[in-house]
């Protein structure tokens, strides 16, 4: 898995179709319990094939334990449970343009963390794709960010995505272990962090409607946005950076876009065209190496 541009263009059509499908089941799936299922979920599929890397590498995982803890916490229980949370309060609209600053919290973390500088050219990509975004949820029209209005949904949805930027730059220090033994020891560390959370909202009275949709919401969760998607995402910021991978956040809206037109009948326009290209564009412009650099 050396492709990382071909890997991260996924992992964002992955978790757009997560986004959609978070906020389509927010009437049947309790928003902690849906993290929990969908985290406890991906642990019953890796956990065969990761048992044996497991046992290798258990010496490693047991002298980073607090490393690999604050991996979980953040990336897999603390971003998962804001983000379902913020979709049963937050409009799509709002959504959108709160997750379009994902790349900027990764790069300031990066700064803080590890003393990262945007280059120039990552600056302006990020601006550019930033821009792309805006185009799309505003319909062309950027009167109408005037009228968007803070809710507890996006506050939430904020918090999760500072906490998804420490989990990036955190990637970075990762121990050297097999990559199914890390992925699996996040999955499981949040499944157990996130249960707690999940039996508060059970004694409280709220309980998941069993349907075929909700069913089906819970297999594609503990699969593609899940195992599939964050091994892809570890691999390519191994591969490239979390600076540089990054700008892929800002395919997120623009797959969203597409899933509305094909699957809830909207109709193309002239502003889903710009905003593409201008976020197609951002991406280019970020990710692309300086002559002679190695990839």
């Amino acid at each position: 898995m050396d492709r990382p541009y071909l890997l991260l263009t996924l992992t964002s059509l992955f978790w757009a179709i997560n986004i959609v499908l978070g906020r389509f089941a927010a009437p049947d799936i309790p928003p902690l319990t849906l993290a929990f299922l969908r985290w406890f979920g991906a642990t019953l599929v890796v956990l065969p094939f990761a048992w044996k890397a497991l046992k290798a590498d258990w010496p490693v995982i047991r002298s980073h334990l607090l490393l690999m803890t604050a991996l979980s916490a953040t990336g897999i229980a603390g971003y998962n449970a804001l983000a379902y949370w913020g979709l049963g309060y937050t409009e799509a609209l709002n959504a959108l343009l709160v997750q379009s600053t994902g790349p900027l919290l990764i790069a300031l973390w990066g700064w803080g963390l590890w003393g990262d500088k945007l280059s120039p050219a990552q600056f302006l990509g990020i601006m550019t794709s930033l821009t792309g975004v805006l185009v799309i949820i505003t319909r062309g029209d950027f009167a109408h960010l005037a009228q968007l209005k803070l809710n507890p949904g996006d506050i939430l949805t904020f918090a999760a995505l500072v906490l998804y930027g420490l989990y990036a730059a955190l990637i970075r220090a990762r121990p050297a272990m097999a990559q199914i033994s890390f992925l699996a020891t996040t999955i499981i560390g949040g499944a157990i962090l996130l249960l707690p959370f999940a039996a508060g909202e059970f004694f409280a009275g709220y309980r998941v409607h069993v349907t075929a949709s909700s069913l089906a919401v819970l297999a594609y969760v503990a699969v593609f946005p899940s195992l599939i998607a964050y091994m892809f995402f570890v691999r390519s910021v191994e591969l490239i950076g979390p600076n540089r991978a990054s700008p892929f956040f800002h395919l997120m809206p623009v797959f969203g876009s597409v899933i509305a037109i094909l699957f809830l009948g909207e109709q193309p326009q002239i502003f889903h065209a710009l905003g593409f290209a201008l976020v197609l564009g951002g991406v280019f412009v970020a990710t692309r190496r300086p002559k002679g650099a190695a990839l």
